[in-house]
């Protein structure tokens, strides 16, 4: 492994990651060192993970998208944390700045993340211009406990840089897909918020409603054709869904 400045931990979660996970950890090899944990993978992910010779690999129940990422980094033998989903892909140009940065520890890194439908880049729906918080000094940051979409804790002595170069995301190939993840994700959201937020039928509709107008008429889904379509719908009925199971849950208590 070439010398490089920065000493680095990458961590990855995976379950059921075999479509990308090889694309994925071949582009961080050059990283000191490079942590998995897996929480229940059923197709060849584990084995895929076991032909590369620098991952250490755990393995977990799911105890939500935080507190996983806060467990794989405290696993980590260095300090500066990489967080790394399975379905993503780091160009050479963004790992040479990361093990080249003149790092502060009271900085968090931010990456643009060019997402992709079916490996067709999407600008708009709300997919472009995403810049996601990934890279830490884990003494002073760790991520929040949230179930899903989790993110950092950025306390009012942490800045935020920007980074110069950015990685692909490869998060959906078809609407199976994006329905799948919209029934396990509006679940956890709606855990996440029982007790936070109010919900009923009529809320549902209208935050569904105004989802796909920020998404299909603001954000200019419909310049992206037929995959501008179906994603705003999907953001609708995410929404939705995350409403209405919202409400059944606080009709439980």
């Amino acid at each position: 492994m070439t010398m490089t400045r920065n000493k680095i931990s990458v961590i990855i979660l995976t379950k059921n990651s075999q479509r990308y996970i090889a694309k994925c950890l071949s582009a961080l090899e050059r990283f000191d060192e490079i942590i998995v944990l897996d929480n229940g993978s059923s197709d060849e992910t584990i084995e895929i993970i076991n032909s590369f010779p620098n991952i250490k690999l755990y393995k977990g129940t799911f105890i939500g998208f935080g507190p996983l990422k806060n467990l794989a980094a405290s696993y980590a033998l260095n300090n500066w944390i990489l967080s790394v989903d399975s379905d993503e892909i780091f160009t050479v140009e963004l790992v040479d700045e990361l093990l080249e940065l003149d790092l502060d520890e009271k900085t968090i890194y931010s990456i643009l993340r060019d997402n992709h439908y079916n490996h067709k880049l999407i600008n708009s729906c709300g997919w472009g211009d995403d810049w996601v918080n990934r890279f830490y000094y884990k003494k002073n940051v760790s991520f929040n406990l949230n179930l899903v979409h989790e993110s950092l804790n950025i306390s009012s002595n942490i800045k935020v840089k920007k980074l110069n170069n950015k990685f692909l995301h490869y998060t959906y190939s078809t609407p199976s897909e994006l329905i799948q993840k919209m029934d396990k994700y509006s679940e956890l959201w709606a855990q996440d918020h029982l007790g936070l937020k109010k919900s009923s039928p009529s809320i549902a509709i209208l935050k569904a409603l105004a989802s796909f107008i920020k998404s299909y008429f603001i954000k200019k889904g419909f310049l992206q054709g037929y995959e501008g379509l179906l994603l705003s719908v999907n953001n609708a009925n995410n929404v939705f869904y995350k409403y209405i199971k919202l409400y059944e849950l606080i009709k439980r208590q």
